[in-house]
């Protein structure tokens, strides 16, 4: 086997920032704010939430602003406009100001006095820029959309807001106390890494409960048998990506990827899937393309075993799922011989996919009692000879062709000859589930000239049968 590794791609780099994303920590600091309206006493809050000593200056405060400062012991109303030397010692300012003559006196008295500044709703006299925020503290998310669509942000943290345990606080605040029992145990970075994937996942699983000192031992034990079990041996995981729209990546996926070292993706795996990688991981492309030239099934099930052996823990992703026409046989047997710890998590499959995007069921009381999905490409490249036709041709079934394409001329006037309806309904879904799928229908007598015309360059899956006579492309009229 040739030793250098096919298309392999760095880690991730970010594109670029609109801004940078960062956290100050202001416990203990004084912060100065301008203005004493009900906007600037929401900013108040906020910095006060944090520890700050917020000073803030108003010569006429509303009365949200002075309720604020009497609730809140860190929060100083001084009654008067601010002046330079204000300034001085602040770790931010914030001025919430009227015109943008005085926002640009504001902010040349912060920089004057080397404070970053924020002007409200001035994003050009900004340094830095207030987002929208998840609150599960210490957990902190931000979110900026550098000032072009502020509702849009909210809708993003509505969506975060909706998905994420309230409970992770807990857990959160016990990672930060547990810490240091773990960093006095001086473990190597992988090992230490997989500690806190551990806490993550029991964190995620039982994010309702309280974190206890009885799961701090149950961790921790297991960096003791980790210890007794010798160095760290690498691991595969085999996922299933999906057909293509990353958005079908189930979650035990999306962990499985943000905790790869290598992720070795086919062909079919769209970029953005790749992309939900964590950012350190090493990606390699092994996809088989067809007939140009790749990888071989023995190159990349030893890559595999040869990444793992290093210690590495390696994400293997294919299209779809890895279990229907995906080789995976191949890869487990060789994981397994080599003795290295193998997972396998499932993906939707391409035939479900294509269903969904098409709004068609594959199975229909009257017309398909049966589902049956094979693949119309045998090792030679050509139509295999053992397929069943009597099956094929059942009226009252749905046909799912992978990887049909290439021969399928010979497998319509095969399925014609053997007794099929020509007036079948057909149809080939080209990239399914991407934003550019594209769909082929007719009869099935006609569907091979159809797709000669068409000349898909993309994946393919070919349906046949009654069922998916109902309304072809019938979702697209609901897509906004």
């Amino acid at each position: 086997m040739d030793q250098r590794r096919p298309d392999e791609a760095p880690t991730a780099r970010l594109g670029a920032l609109a801004t940078l994303p960062v956290f100050f920590r202001l416990s203990g600091k004084p912060v100065l704010l301008a203005g004493g309206g009900d906007g600037a006493a929401w900013k108040a809050e906020l910095l006060a939430a944090t520890g700050a000593q917020v000073r803030v200056f108003a010569a006429e405060p509303g009365a949200k602003m002075r309720q604020a400062a009497t609730d809140l012991d860190n929060i100083d109303l001084v009654s008067r406009a601010w002046t330079p030397a204000d300034f001085a010692g602040c770790a931010l300012a914030v001025g919430d100001v009227e015109s943008d003559d005085e926002g640009r006196l504001f902010r040349d008295a912060a920089r004057a006095a080397g404070v970053p500044v924020n002007v409200v709703d001035r994003p050009a006299l900004c340094d830095f820029q207030f987002g929208s925020i998840v609150e599960r503290s210490p957990v902190v998310i931000g979110i900026s959309t550098d000032g072009a669509a502020p509702v849009f942000g909210q809708e993003i943290r509505a969506r975060i807001e909706a998905v994420l345990p309230q409970g992770l606080r807990a857990w959160a605040a016990a990672a930060k106390a547990w810490r240091p029992a773990v960093m006095a145990r001086n473990l190597d970075f992988r090992t230490r890494r997989r500690f806190w994937e551990r806490f993550t996942r029991r964190a995620m699983d039982q994010a309702d409960a309280q974190p206890t000192e009885a799961d701090l031992a149950a961790l921790l034990a297991t960096l003791d048998t980790d210890a007794a079990a010798g160095p760290a041996r690498g691991s595969v995981v085999l996922v299933g990506a999906g057909p293509g729209d990353p958005d079908l990546l189930t979650v035990k996926a999306v962990r499985a990827l943000q905790s790869a070292d290598v992720v070795l993706y086919d062909d079919l795996v769209s970029p953005r899937t790749v992309n939900a990688a964590r950012r350190e991981a090493t990606r390699i492309a092994v996809g088989k393309r067809g007939y140009k030239p790749s990888c071989t099934q023995e190159d990349i099930t030893a890559l595999i075993v040869s990444l793992a052996r290093e210690g590495k823990r390696v994400v293997r992703l294919k299209g779809g799922d890895p279990m229907i026409f995906g080789r995976a046989g191949e890869e487990i047997a060789g994981v397994l011989a080599a003795g290295v710890p193998l997972e396998i998590i499932p993906g939707v499959t391409a035939a479900a996919g294509a269903a969904a995007s098409l709004g068609l069921s594959l199975t229909e009381r009257e017309t398909a009692r049966r589902v049956q999905f094979i693949t119309a490409h045998a090792r030679n490249g050509r139509l295999p000879d053992d397929l069943a036709w009597a099956a094929l041709t059942d009226p009252r079934s749905t046909t799912v062709v992978y990887m049909g394409v290439k021969t399928l001329p010979v497998l319509v006037e095969r399925l014609l000859a053997e007794g099929l309806d020509p007036q079948t309904p057909g149809i080939v879904v080209e990239r399914a589930t991407w934003p550019d799928e594209r769909r082929i229908t007719g009869p099935i007598v006609d569907l091979p000239a159809r797709v000669a015309s068409a000349n898909p360059a993309g994946p393919c899956l070919v349906l046949i049968g009654a069922a998916l006579g109902g309304a072809p492309l019938a979702l697209d009229r609901f897509r906004g």
